[in-house]
């Protein structure tokens, strides 16, 4: 089971760790800003039948 994941910021390429919340569901779209350049990110998180997430993000 994963309860943390990464993600590379589209606005200034910095690696973001995020935490995995397990209870939200297997498949999760939601809106954050980068804590270091405070830009939107769209945030897509698939986890398996493992527990395993699978992120990736685009510019909001």
């Amino acid at each position: 089971m994963q309860d943390e994941a990464k993600y590379i910021c589209d606005g200034c390429g910095e690696e973001i760790v995020i935490p995995i919340d397990l209870s939200a569901g297997v498949s999760q779209d939601y809106v954050e800003d980068c804590p270091v350049c405070c830009r939107p990110n769209v945030i897509h998180v698939d986890i398996d039948a493992d527990g395993m997430a699978n992120v990736w993000t685009e510019r909001e």
